[in-house]
């Protein structure tokens, strides 16, 4: 056992606080590669870890969190990427003298994983691992992941980390006030996630103060048996003169770790504005405090299945649970054509309709002969993530393509499936512990399917063993004993369920079964699945494969929950049948008139129909200018309407901005040649010092769908260079972005370089440690929390100024 694990058994240790506070305490300018002081200034570095370490901190973390290739490139500096992580790593064990533990420190690329931004899975596995391998063959205790917003990024991380090294991980994710990740992800379903993949503690860091991190700390408890970490900023930031502060004082960081201990947190520290005061505080506070709470796992015997921002458990106590079939293109000409031609829009329309009827998750195939089935399961992964928040089922008889579906998942997915042989059980059983995912075990083998039910629980119990040797816990194994048609082999029907109670009983596993099969080949087939469905709830099924349309089945499972006592008072029951519950209906295409079709198709974020739809209406002779103001740009205030209101985020946001920047183009063509008078003319910039600019690009693209021509000037711009820029550009607007806290105070400056050239132009100011006072303090005339609020209060002051 390591040396962080050994330790938290017994106690909760203490993390040090903020670098980057403690850096422009030390004077060092903003806009300098903080990891290349690991060789440039390597004692100021050492000093501010020893700061630390005699305030009472048992883990320090490397000055390396920006120390990946990505972040590295903008300095052009990516070449020394091993070279500053291990000088970094030496630092902090020189530093620490054996009296505190190593944590190298690993933060975000700076770019989103597809389909939100351009980055495959497999670049961000890589850079991370190249991170990763130099900070542990350095000598670093344990590797801590920090900052994230993005979970299928956090989750290449953990991958990355754990493929070259065996040291703790600690994967931290940033939460916004609302309780979610910028991209959408609750604390559970992170939770979930991360320790699936591999992480050995998880928890939340910066984004929030010690009240809001506890929240979404306690929200985690309920859902893993992970060691919590708890690392807060020291409130939010304001800008005091030249300087960034942060308002809690040490008391104040301390007031909550009592609260922490209770929901039995092993890590606490500190993000922005903490300091080695805050740690002295925070330590005497932790040793008088007493030992952490113990923690109760709700349903420790289900498989907990998670997608970006929901948690699903399936076994256990929990109800029997609906896994929608219909994403399947077997006998179903039409999906099976759409996979052919590359087009995915039914997959998402399907998936709705699942959902909407009450499918809990889906399954995912895409077996069609003659395609590229690893770029199909891809695709289809993808929009069916898009189309609905439930966790789903990756089904393929073929490693490969279940591989390229568990790099698209958002979430902790169910592999569908492996079976009793042994080729199967050493292909598939990898990935599953590879890639954090549950597996669906097939009780047959090379004989086939065995006659009875002990032969399957024979296969069942073999799987079982293959599968605690590849790692992979028992709960995350669900056997599916299947189901023979009553038709042709009708004797063997009583097996499976004699099966599913004996893999329930004696295994202690969960279950799913496919119900349809066994009406296969017979008339008025629903009759037959709805009695044998109902036996096979009686007989311990977890989980039920069915199609949600089909009312006789969905009445049966809720049927069966009251009935098994998985439904208390038969609330669930009542509510579906009493008329309380309001069963909403999808909207097609064809049933509602063109226009509005397209502007669902850009709510919904359907590209290529959007695309296609913009077309027809162009063709039947339509304005192509009431194209845009009448549908599309209405389609995405709706869209910035459902942000504001948290039924959206972002990854939506981005679908949505796509499908009207497809939608726009055939328009755009149809305007060639028309005076088509500019909405107004906006100039974006990163501030001086900071290299981050995915806000920024993210605010140009839903700037430029709202009809606004947008001047970009990049990232790390400085004040007089944005100023000469908006003069000679004669702009409307003027937009400043700045993550960083220590770059926030270059916002000022280039609010009064605009002003000293005379340009009275408006100023509007975001970015995550930004807030509304601040940019009321520094005299911008704006101030946009996220990028749907931007559009808006850009429309507004142009607007206002013309």
């Amino acid at each position: 056992m390591s040396a962080f694990l050994d330790l938290i058994r017994d106690r909760s240790l203490l993390c040090d606080g903020a670098m980057g506070t403690m850096l422009q305490e030390a004077g060092v300018a903003a806009g300098i590669c903080p990891e290349l002081l690991n060789v440039q200034d390597p004692d100021t570095i050492r000093s501010i870890h020893r700061a630390y370490i005699e305030a009472g901190a048992d883990i320090i973390e490397t000055n390396t969190f920006g120390g990946n290739a990505a972040k590295l490139s903008s300095y052009g500096i990516e070449d020394r990427t091993e070279e500053l992580n291990r000088a970094a790593v030496r630092l902090a064990l020189e530093a620490a003298g054996g009296r505190a533990l190593v944590g190298g420190s690993i933060g975000p690329t700076g770019r989103f994983v597809a389909p939100v931004g351009d980055m495959t899975f497999d670049e961000a596995v890589g850079i991370f691992s190249r991170q990763a391998a130099a900070i542990a063959e350095a000598g670093a205790h344990l590797i801590l992941l920090e900052t994230f917003t993005d979970i299928k990024e956090i989750r290449a991380a953990v991958i990355a980390v754990r493929s070259v090294t065996d040291i703790p991980i600690l994967a931290l994710m940033s939460f916004e006030p609302s309780g979610q990740t910028l991209l959408g992800s609750s604390p559970e379903a992170a939770a979930v996630t991360l320790e699936a993949a591999g992480a050995d503690a998880v928890g939340s860091n910066c984004g929030l103060g010690p009240d809001g991190v506890l929240e979404v700390l306690r929200r985690m408890s309920s859902v893993t048996h992970l060691p919590l970490v708890a690392m807060p900023n020291a409130g939010m930031p304001r800008l005091v003169g030249d300087r960034t502060v942060f308002p809690a004082s040490p008391a104040q960081m301390t007031e909550h770790i009592p609260e922490f201990l209770g929901i039995g947190t092993a890590v606490i520290g500190g993000c922005c504005g903490t300091t080695p005061d805050h740690i002295t505080a925070m330590r005497h506070t932790l040793d008088a405090s007493g030992k952490r709470s113990d923690r109760i796992l709700t349903d420790p015997g289900a498989t907990r299945l998670s997608s970006r921002g929901s948690v699903l458990f399936v076994g256990g106590a929990s109800p029997i649970r609906v896994v929608g079939e219909r994403l399947n293109p077997t006998g179903r000409k039409a999906l099976a054509q759409s996979v052919r031609d590359g087009k995915f829009d039914p997959y998402r329309e399907e998936a709705a309709r699942q959902v909407q009827a009450g499918a809990q998750m889906l399954d995912v195939n895409v077996g069609v002969p003659g395609i590229d089935e690893e770029r199909a399961m891809v695709e289809a992964v993808l929009a069916v993530q898009q189309a609905v928040a439930v966790p789903m089922s990756v089904d393929s008889p073929r490693p490969e393509v279940i591989e390229a579906g568990l790099k698209a998942a958002d979430g902790k997915v169910l592999i569908n499936s492996v079976t009793g042989e042994k080729e199967s059980m050493e292909k598939v059983l990898p990935l599953a512990k590879r890639y954090g995912a549950a597996v669906l075990g097939l009780t047959l083998d090379n004989s086939g399917i065995p006659p009875t039910a002990e032969g399957r629980l024979a296969v069942a119990r073999r799987i079982l063993d293959a599968a605690r040797r590849a790692g992979i816990p028992d709960q995350d194994l669900l056997i599916d004993c299947l189901t023979l048609s009553a038709g042709a082999e009708q004797e063997r029907v009583v097996q499976t369920l004699k099966a599913l109670s004996m893999v329930r009983s004696e295994l202690k596993l969960n279950t799913v079964l496919g119900v349809s099969n066994v009406s296969f080949g017979l008339p008025t087939r629903h009759y037959l699945n709805a009695a044998f469905l109902a036996m096979a709830a009686g007989s311990g099924l977890s989980a039920a494969i069915v199609n949600p349309l089909d009312e006789i089945s969905m009445g049966i499972l809720a049927s069966a929950r009251v009935i098994l006592n998985q439904d208390r008072q038969a609330s669930g029951y009542i509510a579906l049948y009493s008329g309380t519950v309001e069963k909403k209906k999808t909207a097609s295409a064809a049933e509602v008139g063109e226009e509005e079709a397209l502007g669902l198709a850009v709510v919904e974020g359907h590209p290529e129909r959007a695309r296609e739809l913009a077309q027809d209406l162009l063709s039947k002779g339509t304005d192509p200018m009431a194209i845009g103001e009448s549908i599309l740009i209405p389609a995405m205030s709706e869209v910035g309407e459902r942000f504001a209101r948290n039924d959206y985020f972002l990854p939506q946001v981005m679908m949505s901005a796509r499908a009207m920047k497809a939608a726009f183009e055939p328009v755009r063509e149809a305007m060639k040649g028309m005076d088509v008078p500019s909405r107004g003319r906006i100039l974006m910039a990163t501030v001086e010092g900071d290299i981050h600019d995915i806000g920024k690009n993210i605010v140009i693209t839903l700037l430029e769908n709202h009809g606004y021509e947008v001047v970009d000037l990049g990232k790390n711009i400085p004040a007089d260079e944005i100023a000469r820029e908006a003069g000679k550009g004669q702009v409307d607007a003027v937009g400043l972005s700045a993550l960083m806290t220590t770059t926030m105070v270059r916002m000022k400056e280039a609010v009064e370089a605009i002003r000293e050239t005379g340009l009275t132009v408006p100023v509007v100011v975001g970015g995550a440690a930004v807030t509304r006072d601040y940019a009321a303090e520094i005299g911008a005339q704006g101030y946009a929390r996220d990028a749907t609020e931007a559009v808006d209060v850009f429309s507004r002051l142009i607007a206002k100024g013309n």
